[in-house]
């Protein structure tokens, strides 16, 4: 085994090994929870298992609602394969849009196994069917990943207003810090105080710091994403290019509301719960775990405990959206990709390149 593969087997085992602990942890404490529950309701404990819970919240879920969760994920995906293509048209290139499809599907495929590894393989699949360099189809990728990192800021900012009330009334029933007490405050005033100090420094030398290889790499990095971003407004259709984006990030919200539906505890709370879940189940998605794995239960459970659901109930909601969208979606429509790919390309032969309408500069920069 070479040493690269060697490294990916590791990295892999790390990733595992870190979402199965935090699920084993939460279903550890949900099951502490949920034996002392059956105590006091004098369930007998042979009767009484968080695993045969889930199973049967499982069976009891509507899967008229899990099939409509499963097509807003088809449809979030088309639209990011039409953006994808978009941005690749404006080098020149002519790909297919369901060798984009496919290619996207193929990486939530391997983000399953190997954490943030999907990106490499959706740009080398595409570039393979379609004799686009991969250098090239490398940073339209990364071009979408910053669009994205734009979208989830201002759905953070807009579930924050929107919300602010439901958050601010919850961390005051459930805060356990004293804030009347000075003595309790000590550990944020020594955070602010580090804080300030380094800011402070890093003003100071500023100068010293300018020649250094960090300073150097944040601001070419700063730069590459920003001359990234610039990029779009060389898109042929702009409109186009900004409702496919809404689309994606609609459809996203609306796994997760329509998921609500679908299981019985969850099923009459309203989109702005289904905001807050969405904002911090995606923040579960993007801590390095094969799919989220784990993470995405913990945050899903802390969001719906601001509605009231109780921690047992919101593991098995957790539970249903994970394993829909991850099997449901990403194994078998990955799977299913990874086959038809291949077949739906015999014989075909790409668009020679025509004239690039974007800088042949400004992708080179952001892989530098």
């Amino acid at each position: 085994m070479s040493r690269q593969k060697t490294f990916q087997l590791l990295q892999f085992l790390v990733f595992l090994s870190i979402g199965m602990g935090i699920l084993y942890y939460v279903y550890y404490q949900q099951n502490i929870a949920f034996q002392a529950q059956c105590a006091l309701d004098g369930t007998p404990k042979e009767d009484c298992s968080l695993l045969g819970k889930i199973v049967n919240d499982f069976r009891n879920a509507n899967y008229w609602w899990i099939a409509a969760v499963m097509l807003a994920f088809t449809l979030s995906n088309w639209s990011r394969a039409v953006r994808w293509n978009m941005l690749i048209r404006e080098l020149g290139y002519k790909p297919r849009t369901r060798n984009a499809f496919f290619a996207v599907m193929i990486s939530y495929l391997t983000n399953l196994w190997l954490s943030r590894a999907g990106e490499v393989v959706r740009a080398g699949s595409l570039a393979r069917y379609e004799g686009i360099p991969t250098a090239k189809v490398m940073g339209t990728v990364i071009v979408d990943r910053i669009l994205d990192v734009i979208c989830l800021l201002v759905i953070v900012a807009g579930g924050f207003v929107l919300e602010f009330n439901t958050f601010s009334d919850y961390l005051r029933n459930n805060a356990q810090i004293d804030t009347s007490s000075v003595t309790n405050k000590w550990p944020y005033l020594v955070v602010a105080l580090v804080l300030t100090t380094i800011g402070i420094v890093f003003y100071k030398l500023r100068d010293r710091f300018r020649h250094t290889k960090f300073y150097t790499k944040g601001r070419d990095l700063t730069m590459h994403i920003w001359e990234g971003f610039k990029t779009v407004k060389y898109v042929e259709n702009p409109l186009y290019f900004i409702l496919h984006t809404a689309n994606i990030w609609l459809m996203y919200f609306l796994m997760t509301y329509l998921c609500f539906k679908a299981y019985a505890p969850t099923e009459q709370l309203g989109a702005l719960p289904a905001l807050t879940v969405f904002v911090f189940g995606t923040f579960g998605m993007v801590i390095p775990s094969p799919g989220g794995m784990g993470t995405y239960h913990a945050l899903v459970i802390a969001a719906l405990a601001i509605y009231g659901i109780n921690k047992i109930d919101a593991f098995s909601y957790a539970n249903i959206i994970f394993f829909s969208i991850q099997v449901g979606c990403s194994l078998i429509m990955g799977i299913a990709s990874v086959i038809l790919l291949p077949i739906m390309n015999r014989g075909y032969v790409p668009a020679p390149a025509g004239k690039a309408v974007v800088p042949e500069n400004v992708f080179d920069e952001i892989l530098d």
